[in-house]
């Protein structure tokens, strides 16, 4: 479930479950993510799947990367919401995957209009979260004006891009920790 927004957003809630506290995503998880954002193909994300049992040492360095960049993307987008201060040790794995991926950007088609993509060069594996990295280089930049926020709800841990007109979206997923919270104040409103 894509909630974020925007990429690096998204793979920061990795694996997403509204109204769940954060936790490590699996191998599995991991190539679900990259496919579902069209990151990687459908048939790419079957080869992927296979990676842990073909080439176990790479497997385990992409997932500890992948790990590294989650962390580091939580910690930096929970200063964000907060608006104290992102640590550079929280930017580290972002610049350590910017450092190692080669690419480059370019324009591709987005309904009607044109978005600004990064195209990394496939020779290897380093560059599955290419364009992960990129956008949190971006969110990161813009700092305050990123509209970066998290769900209203205490029990969920996850971060979304407010791109709403109002810039006052309170929920990760209205049709669920927003309903989670309308049912429960009208509950308690109502002795029920």
């Amino acid at each position: 479930m894509l909630f974020g927004g925007r990429l690096a957003v998204d793979f920061a809630n990795t694996p997403s479950c509204p109204g769940i506290a954060a936790r490590e995503p699996s191998w599995e998880e991991l190539v679900t993510f990259l496919e579902a954002s069209q990151v990687v193909s459908p048939e790419r994300g079957a080869n992927l799947l296979g990676l842990p049992e073909s080439d176990p040492q790479s497997a385990a360095k992409i997932l500890s990367r992948a790990n590294r960049l989650r962390e580091g993307l939580r910690k930096s987008f929970g200063a964000m919401v907060r608006k104290e201060r992102v640590a550079a040790e929280w930017v580290g794995a972002v610049n350590e995957i910017l450092r190692i991926t080669e690419g480059h950007d370019e324009l591709t088609p987005n309904g009607a209009g044109w978005k600004l993509e990064f195209m990394a060069r496939e020779g290897g594996v380093d560059w599955l979260f290419a364009a992960v990295a990129r956008s949190a280089a971006e969110m990161i930049a813009e700092g305050a004006q990123a509209r970066l926020r998290m769900c209203a709800n205490p029990a969920c841990s996850l971060f979304f891009f407010d791109a709403s007109s109002t810039h006052r979206r309170r929920w990760c997923s209205m049709a669920i920790c927003g309903n989670r919270n309308k049912v429960s104040s009208f509950a308690k409103r109502h002795g029920t």
